[in-house]
């Protein structure tokens, strides 16, 4: 900092500088001569001397950007100093250039011997020739410190880690930042390591926040690996999915960078996360040798930072859940459903008039598949549809949910399903089917998705279309060594050889009566049915709740508290949660109470798949039922 430098930021002339700090300046304003001292002050702008500099200060100037209250590369360049035998000057300019110029000056006030820099900003490096004048060797750091800036290995540890779980078999991995130092160098490395590996990079997967695209995409299934940018952002989505009741890594794998601190590698009670330790103590020693060397014009030759990586630990680490964790495929029938709220329902001969109409995708296939994935699990679905729009909608919405699509086939010359829904001011409703697509379900498309029953736990089927692919379909199932829960709708008979595949017979009470006609009671029904070859029968009794029936045994529970608002999709929503929670490793008893609470909630709202619980809401209403 010159005389000529003084008088620019003060805007006045240098000659006015000079007789300022020299004392000659009677004929200047009090206003001028206070504003030039405040500058000189805040500069350490000291006259010029002619005397040279002919003896070492033992000290070093660092000058950093931002704060470091995480980052051991301070206390590296301490001690490397200290013993070496320098002092250590420290100064922040927070990311601001005023406030840098300022350092600068004061450090050539002090004399300083060599100068450690991490420019505060892009353009730092333009005033580059006021550290240039202080004569003393300057090491540059960090992002903005130009082409020969030093930096922490930030890209090459976010590329590795990304690389950990690409070779675990991830496709699906988001990227948390936090904001600073590292960031776009972490954000290079992510990128670099997909394009390496043939992945495409989506910005919609780097995430700056923990918002619910990113717990959207890991219910989903869509996300299923994470890396992050910062220990702490790692700590934060780890207790996320903990009170969200995802499981890592079983639901999602989880890998950070972490500071050599004394941080806990995780909240009391959690699991520890997969970290790669960043070495900064090291790289803070390694600046410092070199700076000195570069000082003391030493004819060692400057060595380089290397830091190999290694985890810590893969507590949070492991293939994705779709390699190591079961899947529930649906066989059944995909509609549109055309929804019209009614006061009363309609009766022969009568004419009533709908308030409301709304159009979803529905029939139970789809309906029990999104309640399936919205409780946490990976699904497949079986079905036919149309060569027409309505099964464009379709395939948009099973994608929106995440859902394998891949066993859906379009029939030519055909027309998607179509269901007209009529609920009324109780709740209660009436569904006229016309099946177009779904009557072409047959055997051989069953034995075409043969792949699909593959890693199958529970298999979910309903007679909404032929019972000869119902049968192949629970025959498909067995073979994959899954089991088999039927929802016996829109039928009126079960061959034996159909009853004789079916692990779990879900009828409600009028399905019964169809199923077996007589004026037999329920249990003598269900029995009828158990020894036709069920393996079991829950019969659902709307608000009664339902009672299960099985070789030896009959037991009832009761219907959850909730008000009726629409019935439509209960039975649906009690076979989604009934499959899930047994996957979930819940008894059939604890499974049935789980689905009573899931099928009184669908009740309360309008329509089947918008009437469906997610993981996390039935999870905390289970929580306060002490269940």
């Amino acid at each position: 900092m010159n005389i000529k430098d003084i008088a620019h930021i003060a805007g006045v002339s240098p000659s006015t500088v000079s007789k300022i700090v020299n004392g000659k300046d009677q004929s200047i304003s009090p206003e001028t001569r206070e504003k030039v001292l405040r500058i000189v002050r805040e500069y350490h702008y000291a006259p010029y001397s002619s005397t040279p500099k002919t003896t070492k200060s033992w000290s070093i100037g660092v000058l950093l950007r931002s704060s470091i209250s995480f980052d051991t590369t301070l206390d590296g360049i301490v001690q490397t100093a200290q013993a070496s035998g320098y002092g250590t000057m420290v100064f922040n300019s927070y990311s601001d250039a005023e406030q840098e110029m300022k350092n600068i000056a004061a450090l050539g006030k002090h004399r300083v011997d060599g100068v450690i820099w991490e420019p505060a900003a892009p353009d730092s490096l333009s005033r580059r020739d006021s550290i240039d004048r202080l004569d003393i060797p300057a090491l540059t750091i960090g992002p903005h410190g130009g082409d020969e800036s030093l930096l922490l290995p930030y890209t090459e540890a976010a590329y590795r880690l990304t690389e950990e779980l690409i070779m675990r078999g991830h496709k699906g991995i988001a990227c948390l930042l936090t904001r600073g130092r590292r960031t776009e160098d972490f954000l290079a490395g992510f990128k670099r390591c997909l394009f390496d590996h043939g992945m495409p990079f989506d910005d919609a997967m780097v995430f700056y926040e923990l918002d619910d695209t990113l717990v959207g995409g890991i219910s989903g299934h869509t996300t299923t690996g994470v890396v992050s940018s910062h220990y702490r952002m790692a700590l934060e989505f780890h207790q996320l999915m903990g009170s969200l009741h995802y499981s890592l890594p079983d639901d999602v794998s989880l890998v950070s960078i972490r500071n050599d601190t004394n941080e806990t590698l995780a909240y009391p009670g959690s699991t520890e996360i997969s970290t790669y330790t960043i070495r900064n103590a090291d790289f803070g020693s390694y600046l410092c040798a070199k700076l000195i060397t570069a000082i003391e014009r030493s004819d060692e030759p400057p060595h380089s930072f290397v830091q190999e990586f290694h985890l810590d630990n893969t507590s949070t680490l492991s293939a994705p859940s779709s390699m190591n964790r079961k899947k529930i495929t649906v066989v059944g029938s995909l509609h549109i459903d055309n929804c019209l709220s009614v006061p009363k329902l309609p009766t022969e001969g009568s004419t009533v008039t709908a308030a409301l109409s709304s159009v979803a995708p529905g029939g139970k296939g789809i309906n029990q598949a999104v309640g399936v994935a919205k409780l946490g699990h990976r699904v497949s679905l079986i079905g036919n549809v149309g060569s027409d729009p309505d099964a464009d909608f379709i395939f948009r919405e099973m994608s929106r949910w995440g859902i394998d699509a891949s066993g859906i086939t379009r029939r030519a010359q055909s027309k998607t399903g179509t269901a007209f829904i009529f609920v009324d001011a109780n709740g209660d409703s009436m569904i006229s089917l016309m099946p177009g697509a779904n009557d072409t379900l047959s055997p051989q498309d069953i034995a075409d998705k043969d792949q699909l029953f593959e890693n199958t736990g529970y298999c979910l089927v309903q007679s909404e279309i032929p019972l000869a692919a119902v049968e192949a379909a629970c025959r498909a199932a067995h073979r994959h060594h899954a089991s088999t829960i039927l929802k016996p709708s829109n039928c009126d008979h079960l061959p034996h050889e159909v009853l004789a595949e079916v692990d779990i017979l879900v009828p409600s009470e009028n399905e019964l009566n169809a199923l077996i006609d007589g004026d037999g009671t329920i249990s003598d029904k269900a029995r009828a049915l158990i020894d036709g070859g069920a393996g079991c029968v829950i019969v659902t009794l709307g608000e009664r709740g339902c009672t299960l029936f099985s070789a030896d045994a009959e037991r009832h529970f009761p219907a959850a508290d909730f008000t009726p608002v629409d019935n439509t999709g209960a039975g649906d929503a009690f076979i989604s949660a009934l499959a899930s929670y047994l996957m979930y490793g819940r008894t059939l008893e604890e499974s049935i109470e789980v689905a009573t609470v899931a099928a009184g909630y669908s009740i309360t709202r309008e329509g089947a798949t918008t009437s469906l619980i997610d993981r996390s809401a039935l999870e905390a209403r289970l929580l306060n039922m002490d269940l």
